[in-house]
């Protein structure tokens, strides 16, 4: 049986870049669940701030954010959703 799948967006907030190195250590591993990413960082401070698109399994999701919540001087927050089915795809009761 699969994993229910999720989609959804995490924020990650650096309050100092010295962790950028860890974080993008950390994303490089859980690549396999990251769709989309975007850093901006400020120009005026040390802080930057990252989006992540992604779409995964509970697990593979809840690891990826409890690792990057543990780095000193990163924040997580996440908005995760169920994956509904494609259109194109049949759902259980309509599988032959």
């Amino acid at each position: 049986m699969e994993a229910e799948k999720r989609i959804g967006f995490i924020g990650v907030v650096l309050s100092d870049r010295s962790a950028a190195r860890e974080v993008n250590t950390l994303l490089s591993q859980y690549g396999s669940v990251i769709k989309a990413r975007v850093g901006v960082p400020d120009a005026d401070s040390p802080a930057a701030v990252i989006g992540l698109i992604v779409e995964g399994g509970n697990q593979a999701l809840g690891a990826l954010t409890a690792k990057l919540g543990n780095l000193p001087g990163v924040e997580v927050k996440s908005a995760l959703t169920k994956k509904k089915a494609d259109a194109g795809e049949k759902t259980g009761e309509e599988r032959d």
